[in-house]
Formats: structure tokens, sequence, C-alpha cells
């Protein structure tokens, strides 16, 4: 096979050689093989009824219709709001999970997980304004601000385990309200500031219930319903809105009640996080439930001479995909990669289990399974694979599950074939990863007064140019995580604060990126001011896809901290999904849109096909929500176009115009001689004793 370069990480690269030598037949060389249909690509093909499929194409493609009659404009909309509510679907199911578990733990009917976060709990439900006599009287403290409401230590010393429970049960329930709610909106719509809010209720966008969004999405979209561009464009922001704050924020929320808030842990990624002599587990996939009972028995000493006694020196758990992200920003579990590098683990030979749940597994693994010795696990009732094993989780089974799985790979590890690509002499990156939204406003302003007030001030000063987001997927069609990489160092050095989350988060980790070492040799001198009285990272990896949603509530914050903007619309910030390719990147980018957040996605647009939809998507939404969705394929395009935007919205918001090397000083060491001479030049101190 032709020997191409597949992924900017060098240690996945060597593996992706290894395989071809080897004869492999992996993603890469599918995408290679594969062309995708250009009709199809740019959202020209309608499959929503059996007369067609209908390829809407020809010179004067806009004045194209369907066999039903519906124009190319029509068809464009339907499939961009198709996939946003598939993706809306997955991280709103993701997060109703993770509210049943919440509710066994409150009503005491599963031992295996428990509130590891009470504070978290409190402030949630005090955002949803909980019926509750505690939270009646912690929402009567005059502290509280509109959308902060972060508790002190000692304000929870005196809630009792009995109260913690009810509480817990009352935010369950009402969560789950949510998803079948008929009429009236989401709750946490009122966490937005109040800017942006009054657009939601201006255009009439706010959701009223998670799964009637959802469905109501599919019902306009078949053959002979909505046809109207705009009233389809307008779903399009309402089911995006029901993916942030009905979804992803929900269950952002819930998993730090029941596992923690991350805060900043150091740790390591790539594939040389494996180990030779070890039971290699890797867990895979997006929900962190069952992954966080795996870590909490995985050193268990009976586990661990039970691994001895097949050989093993002990049991060593790696992380994939999001599920990594969710250890690896909590636990400090070791990312072994992205969604691009599944089967790349499996050719390392040493993967004795890879235990996975549900979004972005490829079916690729169980023939790259056979040709090793690895167990593919499936756990998930809505997630099975053919040919492989299947012990399924639940939330009241989940420490059983968990040693099962565990004993099945230390089973295992006696039949390792020896075949494979070797990592043995390999070192894993480090990386500084965690960093929740809680965690960086006490960063900034310590316990007693945290505050988003000095990033503001920064950004007002110049010496921050503007705040950007990259997240989403890792693309077989390129080579992996490089337009990340570029579009990082581009922004870092531009004096951007960048946050990362998903398989970008799992990009900064391999570069080198999320550690505060990079700012030397990467931020601009504004960037790097910041970075070294703060001691942070330049580029802040915050969690799983679903964690983007942080965001949500960073630039909230950001709003009523004052300064900028008093809404999300017009800040100077912008967001990047370069290597995007599933249905919740667009869903994801939709809500950031509907919240006021520009976004620019790369490759091929999957609106192209409609000049009328991408005007409406990069003009009229900037009317109605105060933000665009852009797609630009060239990435200096397409990190120009973000700077650009940035800089627009500091003149618009007549800020400090941002000057390249502003704040550029060179650090002397200076001797007695030169104070001396500063001492002569000095004003005197007027009125402090000198």
């Amino acid at each position: 096979m032709e020997k191409i370069q597949r992924m900017s990480d060098p240690i996945a690269e060597r593996i992706a050689e290894c395989a071809i030598d080897q004869g492999y037949d992996t993603i890469f060389d599918r995408a290679k093989r594969m062309k995708p249909c250009p009709i199809g690509q740019e959202g020209s093909c309608c499959r929503m009824c059996h007369m067609g499929p209908c390829r809407l194409v020809g010179k004067n493609g806009e004045n194209l219709r369907g066999i039903c009659g519906a124009d190319v404009d029509v068809v464009v909309a339907r499939n961009f709001l198709r996939m946003v509510a598939a993706g809306a679907a997955t991280h709103s199911d993701h997060a109703r999970d993770l509210v049943f578990t919440l509710l066994s733990v409150a009503r005491g009917e599963t031992k295996d997980f428990q509130i590891r976060d009470k504070g978290k709990l409190l402030s949630v439900a005090m955002a949803m304004e909980i019926d509750h006599p505690v939270i009646t009287e912690l929402r009567g403290d005059s502290r509280v601000t509109e959308g902060d409401y972060d508790l002190m230590p000692w304000e929870i010393r005196n809630i009792s385990d009995e109260q913690i429970m009810e509480i817990a049960e009352k935010v369950a329930l009402k969560h789950l309200e949510q998803f079948g709610q008929q009429e009236g909106e989401l709750v946490y719509l009122k966490r937005a500031p109040k800017g942006t809010y009054e657009r939601w209720v201006k255009h009439n966008l706010r959701p009223r219930g998670v799964d009637r969004e959802i469905a109501e999405a599919l019902h306009r979209t078949t053959m002979g319903v909505d046809q109207d561009v705009d009233s389809l464009m307008d779903h399009t922001l309402r089911v995006g809105l029901v993916d942030g704050w009905g979804g992803c924020l929900v269950a952002s929320d819930i998993s730090d009640i029941l596992f923690g808030t991350p805060k900043p842990i150091r740790s390591k990624g790539n594939l040389a996080v494996l180990k030779k002599d070890e039971v290699n587990v890797i867990i895979h996939g997006h929900e962190p439930a069952l992954a966080q009972v795996i870590v909490d028995i995985h050193t268990d000493p009976e586990l661990i001479a039970y691994a001895r006694s097949k050989g093993a020196n002990g049991i060593n758990l790696a992380g994939m995909c999001c599920t990594a992200n969710e250890i690896l920003t909590r636990r400090g579990i070791g990312s072994a990669g992205s969604f691009l590098e599944q089967e790349l683990a499996i050719m390392t030979g040493i993967v004795d289990a890879m235990v996975v749940d549900v979004q972005c597994v490829q079916p690729s693994i169980i023939p790259a399974a056979k040709r090793f010795h690895t167990k593919v696990v499936t756990t998930s009732p809505k997630g099975h694979l053919t040919e492989a094993v299947h012990i399924e989780f639940d939330e009241h089974n989940a420490k059983e599950t968990a040693i099962k799985i565990l004993k099945l790979a230390i089973d295992n590890f006696a039949n390792r074939t020896g075949k494979g690509c070797p990592i043995d002499e390999l070192q894993a990156k480090a990386a500084v990863v965690g960093f929740s939204r809680e965690y960086f406003s006490y960063m900034q302003g310590g316990l007693f007064r945290k505050s988003f007030r000095p990033l503001n001030d920064a950004i007002m000063a110049g010496r921050i140019r503007g705040t950007a987001g990259i997240a989403a997927c890792h693309h077989p069609g390129t080579v992996g995580a490089s337009i990340q990489r570029y579009l990082i160092e581009e922004l870092v050095r531009n004096d951007f604060f960048v946050v990362v989350a998903g398989c970008a988060g799992h990009a900064a980790v391999q570069m080198g990126f999320a550690t505060p070492e990079t700012a030397y040799n990467y931020s601009g001198p504004g960037m790097r001011e910041v970075c070294e009285a703060i001691g942070m990272p330049p580029v802040m990896h915050i969690g799983a896809c679903v964690d983007t949603a942080r965001v949500l509530m960073i630039r909230t914050l950001m709003a009523t901290t004052g300064g900028l903007s008093p809404e999300m619309a017009g800040m100077p910030s912008i967001a990047f999904a370069p290597e995007w390719w599933s249905e919740k990147a667009l869903a994801i980018g939709t809500y950031f849109v509907a919240s006021g957040s520009t976004v620019i996605f790369g490759g091929e647009s999957p609106v192209k096909g409609s000049k009328r939809v991408v005007d409406i998507m990069e003009n009229k939404w900037q009317e109605k929500v105060g933000a665009a969705f852009f797609f630009e394929a060239d990435p200096e395009k397409m990190l120009q176009k973000g700077i650009e935007w940035v800089d627009t919205r500091r003149e618009q918001l007549k800020l400090v115009k941002y000057q390249p090397g502003r704040f550029r000083k060179e650090r002397v060491l200076m001797d007695m001689a030169a104070r001396r001479e500063l001492d002569k030049v000095a004003k005197p101190h007027v009125g402090l004793g000198f």
C-alpha cells in the first residue's frame, strides 16, 4: 500500500505505518478509497421518501425540484435540521441516563455511586429553583448574582446528608420532566444572560421540551410537512438550544455532581500509555458512569493479585475518545487517543480488552481485534456490535459489571500472540487537564473572590486578543489533528485564550500544548504574561464533547461580570470545528450560534447546495441571535476569518485596539549599578514615609 502520513502525532503515525507494512486495512485506507458523494456532501440529495432519492443538481440547481416539488433550498434545510436533531438526540440521551443514575443514588437504589460534589448539586438546584427549604434559604443570599450560584465550602457544612438526598431527588425528577415537557420552556434557559434570553423570546426560539423538539424536527422534515426554509432553519436553532441547554450542559452538570467537578490534574496521553507487562484495558465511548467505577476498583488488591496470578504485573487503564476525557480530566487516567486511533490501539497487540458504550465506536474494531487477541466488550443496551462480548451495564449493578469486565481482560492476558506494532521505547506526552468553569473562576480570583474579571480585563486591555474554542472530531480524510494543531499554534501566537474539548483535547495533549510551559514556546507576549501570572497553560482542556457546554457558562459569567458585551453575542470570541464529521458536532455548533457565539467549521459545507440556507446561517442568524455559522475548507482562510471576526467585535465594543507585541518586554537581570541608575530617575514616594 502507498505510504502517506495519516496522523500528526508521531506515535500514532508510527503505528499507522506499521499497519500498512503488515497489510492491515484501517480507517485511513478506507477514507482514501471511499470518495464522498458530491451531491449528498453539499446537502442536495433528498431521501425523505421513496419516490426518489432525488438528486437536485445541474447548472441551475437552485431552480430544480424533486419529484414532490421540493426545491433545493427546502431539501438542504431539511437535511441540515435532521443532522442537528440526531446530534441533539445523542447528547440528550446521554444526559437522561446520567439523570436516572442520580435518581438511583438519591433513592438509595445503588451503592456503587455517590454524590461527590454537594456544592455543585446545590448550585444546580438553585439555578433550577428547586422547591426545598435549603434552596430557598440559599437563593435568598444577596451574594447570588445572575448565572452564578457557586457556593463556598462552609455554606454546605451544616446541610445534612438526608437533605442532600432530598434535593438530589428533586433535581433528578425536575430534569426528567424537561425531556417529556410539552409546554413552557427548558428551565436551564434562564441561566443565560438576560440579553441572550431576550433574543430567544423575541424570535420564539425557546425549546418547550427536549423530546418534543427533536420529535417535531423529524415530523417537520417528513415529505409534505414544513416546506418553508425560514421556518425549518428557526427550528434548527430551537433544536440546537435543546442540545446545549437540555443535553450537553445537563450531562456535564450531573457528571460533576456524581463524579466530581474537574480541577487541574497531571496526566499523560498517546498510545505510549499502554504497558507491555500489565493487563491493558481501554475504556472507549462517551458515557462516564461505568468508566468511573472501573477506575475506582482497578487497583483493588484482590484484582491485582488475580492479574499477577495470570502473569501480569498489574492492571493498566487507558481511555479513548470522550470516555477518555471523562476519566482523564477527573481521575488523571492516561488517554490512549482519539476517534481515529481505536484500530491503532488494538494493532499494538497488547490491548487485552476494549470496553465500549455508545457513539464514535467503529465497527472495524471487531475485525482488527480478530487479528490479535483483544476482547471487545459492549456495555450499553443501545450499542451492540456483532461478535463482541456483551456485558450489559445499568446503575444498579455497576461494581459487579466492572469486576466481570476486568476479570475477562485479566484472563485474556495470557492469550497475547506476540504480534503487533511495538511501542516499548516510546514516551507518552505530559499534560495538565481538567479546567472546569468553577476552577477557572477560582484560578483567576481565589477562593474568596472567584471572578472572571481578570479575563475580561486582560481582553479589554488587549493582552488577550480574544477567546477561542476548538472542539469536535478528527477526520480520516486529513492528516489527523493537523488542522487543529495549526489553529492552536497560530491562535496562541496571536494572543488568544484557547479552550479545547473532545477529540481536540486529545490533539492538544498529544502535541504538548496542555502544559503551562508551552506558553514560553508558542504564546504571544500578552497571553504569555497572563499565563505566567496565573500559572495556567495557554490551552485549557475542559473535557469531553458534552463539556463544550462549560463554555456556555464561562461566557455567561463573562457577560454578567461586565466590561464586555452584556450578552454572549458581540463578545470577541470564535469557535472552530476544523475536522468535524459527526452530526453531534453540527448540533454543538448550532447551539453555540443560537447562544450568540460564531463558529467556523472545516471541510466541505453540508449546506453548500443552497445559497439561501447559506445566507440564513451566515447573515440572517446574525440578526436574530447575534452570531453566524460558517464553513471554510481552507485552514488559513479559516484562521483569518476567525481573527477578523474577533477584531471586528473588539472594534464594535470600542476596546483598545489589539497590537501584536504591545506588551513585549525584554527581561534583564539587573545588577546594583543598574539599580542605582534607576534610583536617580525614580520619582519620590510622597506620603509613604520615604
